[in-house]
């Protein structure tokens, strides 16, 4: 006479449990964890879809870009790490300091360039010509040059800005090159912005 082995225990697919299954196959302990595991498999499904779809927009959305979108993504990066780096500093022209509700001064922090995008364009993604700026300086007064350079010339140096007012070649960047102007700044961002919470973790 043979006889029948005894079913081994395994662990359910959905809760995790330790049990021994009836019939062949069979996953799960109970009906109730089949169907958890049935719903958890169309949520991942359903998930997969969503994300499969985000990244046909995606790339829908790039093939419609123009240059021009990836010029202001590009220079959206960059003022944003101009900020980030300066982050604590007065602003560039007038001294104004941060207040404890994120403002100063009435106004906001703008990334204000010394040599304005339309009069040296090929100075746009130079941060020693970008430097956090109050709104009242950077648009109100046209970025209060007079200032901006007083101040300018104690935090870099005579020889940069020498260099800054000096002549530069002409430069159009590719949609490549916007790319990677985006990826660098994005990056430099995030890493000023770790550097800046463990210091203040840690107290430096």
């Amino acid at each position: 006479m043979i006889l029948k082995a005894s079913p081994r225990p395994k662990k359910c697919r959905h809760c995790r449990q330790q049990f021994t299954p009836t019939r062949p196959l069979q996953i799960v302990c109970s009906p109730a964890c089949g169907l958890g595991l049935a719903k958890a498999k169309q949520e991942r499904e359903r998930k997969s879809l969503e994300k499969i779809e985000r990244r046909e927009i995606r790339t829908a959305r790039e093939r419609l870009k123009r240059r021009g979108d990836y010029m202001r993504e590009a220079q959206q990066a960059f003022n944003a790490y101009i900020r980030a780096r300066d982050e604590g500093l007065s602003c560039i022209s007038c001294d104004s300091t941060t207040t404890d509700d994120g403002l100063i001064t009435g106004s906001r922090w703008d990334a204000g360039h010394y040599r304005s995008v339309g009069a040296c364009p090929e100075l746009r993604f130079e941060p020693l010509n970008c430097h956090a700026q109050c709104v009242r300086c950077n648009r109100n007064l046209s970025g209060n040059a007079v200032e901006y350079r007083i101040r300018l010339l104690k935090r870099i140096g005579q020889d940069k800005v020498d260099w800054l007012e000096g002549s530069h070649e002409p430069r159009r960047w590719t949609i490549e090159e916007l790319m990677a102007i985006k990826a660098d700044f994005r990056a430099r961002g995030r890493a000023l912005k770790v550097e800046s919470s463990r210091a203040r973790t840690f107290g430096g």
